[in-house]
């Protein structure tokens, strides 16, 4: 099939073009204060760094997530299962009390997690960037745990899971 002609992207074009990438779902997750933690869905996340450990996720200006990130330097990341599709949904809604009738794991300084995650991380804002309608912080991993499992995945507007094609794990960090 060929590619239609180039043009100059609109929002709505990039965000098309971009959820031709297959990504894995997460959930950042801070907290303010307030005794009402707040978190969003993203697939917005990366490793950046192994000595020191560096992640990098991106959150949208404005966002009650983004203002406490901001305001505390402290994040959690919990990287979501293939059985976690309810939770990614959930997280994805703007506003009202996202953890209001789930449990929560805690992070060792008190931070939310989600529970049942494949990985959970605890993070100290490293930098922070203002990026078009973005902020991008860089997280220096300060604990973490995890587990086996599938992870689920985000491509073209959907939930999935990964399915691998049956050849030896490569070993892409060397």
């Amino acid at each position: 099939m060929t590619l239609p002609a180039f043009q100059c992207p609109t929002p709505a074009d990039m965000r098309r073009s971009m959820g031709r990438f297959t990504t894995g779902v997460a959930v950042v997750s801070a907290d303010d204060g307030t005794g009402d933690p707040c978190a969003m869905t993203i697939s917005s996340l990366t490793s950046v760094s192994l000595e020191p450990p560096i992640l990098l996720v991106s959150l949208t200006h404005g966002s009650r997530t983004t203002d406490a990130v901001d305001a505390t330097q402290t994040f959690a990341v919990s990287i979501l299962g293939s059985r976690q599709e309810a939770i990614a949904r959930r997280f994805a809604t703007r506003g009202g009390a996202r953890f209001e009738g789930i449990p929560v794991d805690l992070s060792r300084s008190g931070l939310p997690l989600i529970p049942d995650a494949l990985a959970q991380l605890e993070c100290r804002v490293h930098a922070a960037h203002d990026i078009g309608d973005h902020r991008v912080f860089y997280g220096e991993v300060t604990d973490m745990r995890w587990r086996d499992g599938t992870g689920l995945v985000f491509y073209s507007g959907r939930f999935g899971d990964f399915h691998d094609f049956g050849h030896d794990e490569l070993p892409w960090w060397y």
